[in-house]
């Protein structure tokens, strides 16, 4: 199992918000590229990086942060937020990602996302499926959708995708425990998905049971950055 930091980026800092609300946001670094080269520094290999500005702004923001990572270390970046259109996502590959992230585009314009998954390919494209009592939630999570989760990844599955984010809007930044459950449906019922769990990570504990139930990688931020997760115990997983 991959672990994959987290680095939600707000004016060029580190942050973090519990269940996608700004109010909440709370700063843990104003470097994101001393935080990244911490985690490359422990052995991990991948990095997920947001970007919450562009989130809000439909339009990527902190392109230099994301650019600053990928050329002083040897990271892989997953980068998200704000990608929704042609120029944005070839932006983020020219900035160095070497993955995009993308989710309310997948929903609000499947047919854009699609296009993405045919032209770049499928290992450079994420669809991320963030839900609210099992709904699809966009919009930096203020709006639920009537999309039904599971279906949802399986059409694009079905379209090509292999990586998707996961995140349960209810877990995420409350160091309560993932929901485990939710993922070992997800890969009973479409097996062949690399699923990337989010959102709810406290403990190493978690982490080894979501190993247990094949999870492709989890990311974890709040835990690393309230301590409740060590960057020894990441490096030992790793």
């Amino acid at each position: 199992m991959q672990i994959i930091p987290a680095i939600d980026l707000i004016g060029g800092k580190c942050v973090r918000l519990s269940q996608g609300d700004y109010n909440s946001k709370k700063e843990y670094h104003d470097d994101p590229l001393e935080m990244a080269k911490r985690f490359e520094g422990a052995g991990i290999q991948r990095l997920h990086l947001v970007d919450l500005d562009g989130a809000k702004a439909k339009k990527i923001v902190n392109g230099d942060v994301l650019q600053r990572i990928t050329s002083g270390t040897s990271l892989q970046v997953d980068f998200g937020g704000g990608i929704q259109a042609d120029e944005e996502i070839e932006k983020a590959f020219e900035f160095g990602a070497k993955q995009v992230t993308g989710g309310s585009i997948a929903v609000k314009n499947s047919e854009l996302f699609g296009g993405w998954i045919t032209k770049f390919g499928a290992d450079k494209i994420i669809l991320g499926a963030d839900a609210k009592n099992r709904k699809i939630a966009v919009g930096g999570w203020e709006e639920t959708t009537s999309v039904d989760l599971i279906p949802f990844i399986k059409d694009y599955v079905a379209k090509g995708i292999n990586y998707v984010i996961c995140t349960d809007v209810a877990k995420d930044g409350l160091l309560q425990g993932p929901s485990t459950d939710l993922y070992k449906e997800i890969l009973e019922e479409i097996p062949s998905v690399k699923l990337i769990a989010s959102g709810g990570v406290s403990s190493v504990r978690d982490l080894e049971e979501l190993e247990k139930i094949g999870v492709y990688g989890t990311i974890v931020g709040k835990a690393y950055y309230e301590g409740r997760v060590t960057m020894e115990e990441l490096a030992a997983f790793v």
